[in-house]
């Protein structure tokens, strides 16, 4: 007979085998959602940052966001386990007080509130190009039209998605999610094959660096923060140990590491200088492959975006409430963030600039920042011992990129085009741009 964990009044509680086969399936949901949130609007962006920092130096910032990310996350749980706190709030707040947690309820809402924003542009500019290479879709049809494809997909997919009360139960869409991205990056991987060879490569493609490197680390710190779904995700463990939490954390960053970099590589190779912020904006309008790859990303950010609607409200409901939401509670909170993204994307359409600006203005604080200055408030021993100097080194790192990056992004902002057929597409001649000189 089966082993059963029995509890002190002799009542039998559940056998041992379940509850490791529920362990082990709490850590692969833990995962899914972990590289679902890691891997969201940020990756499109990424062949662009080897364009802004160069190929080679590109892939060592790359590597090198992904080991702080992984290392930043889990002393964001230790620091949790020191102060006997279960969310980043609470942390912050019994760290440095009232002015720390407002600070970071701010910086915790503006990340993923933005980035639900950048769902929704995405979701009208792929989903609205997928729609014209159908039969009987002309340019005046409804199903080109953005502002109804957002309202669209937001109606029938986002919202009810967002509507959960569980994180856990999003872990199969987000192995969906997973699979549609594994898609893209087969695609983008083809088409660095067929289509790279027909685009010359522009002039010092393959230089090590380029003097806007730091514009780049912005860049990639936004495709990889997922710091604010850390407990969230880290409490959905039937076992949240810090063991098990690191197993979690290093398999989640470590392909989440391999994805993006393969799919920055293939994006930046196939065409180099000319690459955009957004690469899908780089394809022909008529390539047909490119096209399912846009259909795929457009269903993967529709599954992305409810993981940050649930932290945006736990946000929200902390600051208002402090409190668990009753059920009437939930809805209206949920409607009204998703209703507030849902205006905002469909007044606005720029892209680039959005992706920078939170990086460097949110993602890197809550990446390099934050859970280094929680760690070393509440660790015992000074800056300079052995545990606590790369923490120490992170917040100045952080510090050195926030102001940097935002005065290039200010000084150097990323060009905003949309629909724009590039000089080596069919109809470029109509519409696009011309060949480089």
């Amino acid at each position: 007979m089966a082993d059963r964990v029995i509890s002190e009044e002799g009542t039998t509680l559940i056998p041992s085998h379940k509850r490791a086969a529920q362990s082990r399936w709490s850590i692969l949901s833990a995962s899914f959602n972990f590289i679902n949130s890691i891997i969201g609007s940020g990756i499109i962006g990424l062949p662009f940052a080897l364009n802004q920092a160069g190929l080679p130096l590109g892939l060592l910032l790359l590597i090198t966001v992904a080991f702080i990310t992984d290392y930043s996350i889990i002393l964001l749980i230790k620091g949790g386990n020191l102060s006997g706190t279960n969310s980043y709030q609470s942390l912050v707040r019994s760290t440095f007080g009232l002015p720390g947690f407002l600070m970071l309820s701010a910086l915790q809402f503006l990340y993923p509130f933005i980035a639900m924003i950048s769902y929704n542009i995405i979701t009208g500019d792929t989903l609205t190009k997928v729609f014209q290479r159908l039969a009987g879709v002309g340019p005046d049809h409804i199903f080109v039209e953005r502002h109804f494809v957002i309202v669209v997909s937001t109606v029938l997919f986002t919202l009810p998605l967002s509507l959960y009360r569980n994180i856990e139960k999003l872990a199969k869409v987000s192995l969906v999610s997973m699979v549609l991205t594994v898609a893209i990056l087969i695609i983008v991987i083809i088409r660095a094959a067929t289509l790279g060879p027909q685009i010359l490569p522009t002039a010092n493609a393959w230089t090590f660096a380029k003097w806007n490197a730091i514009q780049a680390v912005g860049v990639m710190s936004f495709a990889f923060i997922c710091h604010h779904n850390s407990f969230l995700i880290y409490g959905s463990l039937v076992q949240p140990t810090l063991a098990t939490w690191t197993r979690v954390t290093h398999t989640s960053v470590s392909l989440a590491l391999i994805i993006s970099a393969v799919f920055a590589v293939a994006g930046y190779s196939t065409f180099t200088g000319y690459t955009q912020g957004n690469i899908f904006e780089n394809y022909c309008r008529d390539d047909n492959l490119a096209t399912f790859g846009r259909f795929c990303f457009g269903l993967s950010i529709i599954t992305t975006f409810p993981l940050e609607c649930f932290v945006t409200r736990e946000v929200l409901s902390n600051v208002i409430c402090s409190r668990d939401l009753s059920k009437a509670e939930h809805v209206w909170m949920t409607l009204l963030i998703v209703s507030a993204c849902t205006a905002i994307s469909l007044a606005f359409d720029c892209l680039g600039v959005v992706l920078s600006l939170n990086g460097v203005l949110s993602a890197t604080p809550l990446i390099f920042i934050i859970p280094s200055a929680c760690f070393l408030k509440l660790s015992p021993g000074r800056w300079y011992q052995s545990e606590n100097i790369l923490p120490s080194l992170l917040i100045i790192v952080g510090l050195f990129v926030m102001v940097t990056g935002l005065t290039m992004t200010g000084l150097y902002p990323q060009d905003c085009s949309h629909g724009i057929e590039m000089f080596y597409c069919p109809d470029a001649n109509v519409s696009g741009t011309v060949p480089p000189v």
